[in-house]
């Protein structure tokens, strides 16, 4: 994988990458991971939830063989602004130590099926 950062344009607000570039040869896309627990417990806010989505979607690469060295995207969906901090330090954490950055969109919904959640994520991960 390849970061691409075009002197051209500002750099990153924060960390992730603007573009990433991979040869493809296997695909694995995440639906969108939700911060409740095995045994169904939903804990209260987003860097809690966030690291729950986290655990799932490693959970689902592992699956396919693959861990979040492979991740080329991120899509995270948090209910407001609020929770952003709190998404934004487990996404951090998540990231930890990995060579090549993935692409990253957080986007702020109205809210998802139930109340009580207020982080979602997703990735789009490739086999190298």
């Amino acid at each position: 994988m390849k970061a691409l950062a075009p002197k051209s344009i500002a750099p990153p607000f924060a960390k992730y990458s603007h573009g990433v570039e991979t040869e493809l040869r296997r695909v694995v896309l995440t639906s969108g991971q939700l911060g409740v627990d095995r045994k169904g417990v939903i804990p209260e806010g987003a860097e809690a939830q966030a690291d729950i989505c986290f655990g799932n979607i490693d959970a689902i690469l592992a699956e396919a063989g693959l861990d979040r060295h492979a991740v080329l995207r991120i899509n995270a969906f948090v209910t407001d602004r609020s929770h952003m901090a709190g998404y934004m330090a487990a996404r951090d954490r998540y990231l930890e130590g990995l060579e090549v950055l993935p692409a990253s969109t957080l986007v702020i919904v109205s809210g998802f099926t139930r109340p009580e959640f207020v982080v979602e994520i997703e990735v789009m991960a490739a086999e190298r």
